[in-house]
């Protein structure tokens, strides 16, 4: 019995540490090849910047982490959106950490974790994406079921499209699919 809740704990852990990986790859695919202003852009006054949304996302997966470690998350602010990217993939390994170890968790289920803090920071990648988009910068489509996306890798350093779309049609003028441009 205890062998069989340990399997599918296991399992439960392997595909929240798959999630985290996603998480770190359309983290990196709406901020790659951002302007170097985007950090600070703001659509109103009331909405948060690129370099603030990734600092919730932090905090909300700081928040997460307090499920393994317990105690509280909180943080300053940095200086920059390079600096927040880089809190934020080490939160990432971090939180896999404890998963890939197996800590326990304390007051949640993996199941809430996703629901909650991990949806959550996921729900902001979306964010970043629209906020693109309206900087006048729009992120490329591409096919995510066949991404590169491994659990092992959690940094800011993640693969181009595997399979970017060949159709965009709301491209900016002169944009070509890396599918479509000569080698």
């Amino acid at each position: 019995m205890e062998l069989e809740y340990n399997r599918r704990m296991d399992e439960k852990y392997a595909l929240l540490r798959h999630f985290l990986a996603a998480l770190a790859y359309r983290t990196q695919k709406a901020l790659r090849e951002a302007p170097a202003s985007f950090g600070d852009f703001r659509t109103a006054s009331s909405v948060r910047t690129p370099a603030e949304l990734v600092r919730h996302m932090t905090s909300v997966l700081g928040y997460a982490r307090t499920f393994f470690i317990g105690g509280s998350y909180g943080h300053e602010p940095l200086p920059t959106l390079a600096d927040e990217v880089v809190r934020f993939h080490t939160m990432l390994e971090a939180l896999a950490g404890h998963l890939r170890r197996g800590a326990p968790l304390q007051g949640t289920t993996p199941e809430q974790l996703l629901q909650g803090p991990f949806a959550d920071a996921m729900t902001h990648v979306g964010q970043l994406a629209m906020l693109r988009r309206l900087a006048g910068s729009p992120v490329p489509p591409e096919n995510f079921i066949v991404a590169a996306i491994d659990p092992a890798n959690l940094g800011p350093d993640q693969p181009p499209p595997v399979s970017p779309d060949r159709q965009w049609p709301e491209a900016p003028p002169g944009w070509q699919s890396p599918a479509n441009k000569p080698m």
